[in-house]
């Protein structure tokens, strides 16, 4: 690919992880076509990539469903001024929830806490997001005032749909795009589900995750339909950049991943490109209060 970079606009990356097998195992990476990513990963490695990109801050998104990660990301973010925000998790369903999260809150690096996370996506019910303690949760979320970042399949979606319309002082950060079935090339579905949740003003979409949706044979034509259907969904204003590394490494580099979202929106006028870069993570992770 051509690099597209050199834009101008300030770049945020608003969705990446790391991880470190010797404090903890990552159980979901046992599946063998994820053998390249049962490594540890760290910010430093992230910093050189992100330095090479232009990229100026990040948000760091939860792994595993382990409450002590959480504090554990918290900490990092104190001690590296590359990560503006965190994404953790914290048991939606524990009738503590929002004594948790003022708890998180307090804990060095706690006001880096931008946002909840749970693996939504590996749960077999698919109206889990209304089950009344996750609502009570969603609710403690709210309260708190941080956002929710969604991780789901396709068929979760009129569930997310339902739950951001119960929650109108949410907002919802969906990640992956919903994670569209890009290799089967359809957005029949997929897209109708899309455009009812963003129908609702408290919701926004990650342009992430779409070539690993894709898979190593990946090209920017066979990724166009699905981000041209989140940017005339969501509109730049609710559309943020995230690289998802290093789960991207499976199809791509750091680079060409930031260099494919600069392709797919190049038609975009200077300010609305400049929203999708950095602009809208900014102002829903609320990143600039928190240098």
């Amino acid at each position: 690919m051509t690099p597209h970079r050199g834009t101008g606009a300030r770049v945020v990356d608003a969705h990446h992880h790391v991880w470190d097998l010797s404090v903890r195992d990552q159980e979901w990476l046992a599946e063998p076509e994820l053998a390249p990513l049962r490594r540890t990963f760290t910010l430093d490695e992230l910093r050189v990539e992100a330095d090479a990109a232009g990229v100026a801050a990040t948000v760091l998104v939860q792994t595993v469903t382990v409450a002590e990660e959480t504090p554990e990301f918290l900490a990092l973010a104190e001690d590296d001024p590359l990560v503006r925000g965190v994404v953790g998790w914290t048991d939606l369903t524990a009738p503590g929830v929002a004594d948790e999260l003022a708890r998180l809150r307090e804990l060095p690096g706690g006001e880096r806490l931008v946002g909840i996370r749970h693996q939504v996506q590996g749960e077999r019910d698919p109206e889990w997001l209304l089950r009344p303690d996750v609502a009570r949760g969603l609710a403690a979320v709210a309260d708190a005032g941080l956002a929710y970042d969604l991780v789901v399949l396709p068929h979760q979606l009129t569930a997310c749909v339902r739950a951001a319309g119960l929650h109108p002082g949410l907002v919802f950060v969906l990640d992956h795009l919903g994670k569209p079935p890009i290799g089967a090339r359809d957005t029949g579905p997929w897209g109708s589900a899309v455009r009812a949740l963003a129908a609702l003003p408290n919701t926004v979409c990650k342009l992430s995750g779409l070539v690993t949706e894709a898979g190593p044979d990946w090209s920017a034509a066979g990724l166009r339909p699905y981000a041209d259907t989140v940017l005339e969904a969501f509109g730049p204003a609710r559309l943020m950049f995230g690289s998802d590394w290093p789960v991207c490494l499976l199809a791509a580099s750091y680079g060409e991943v930031l260099d494919v979202a600069r392709l797919l929106t190049e038609d975009l006028g200077p300010h609305e490109r400049a929203q999708v870069l950095g602009g809208t993570a900014d102002r829903v992770y609320g990143l600039s209060g928190r240098a």
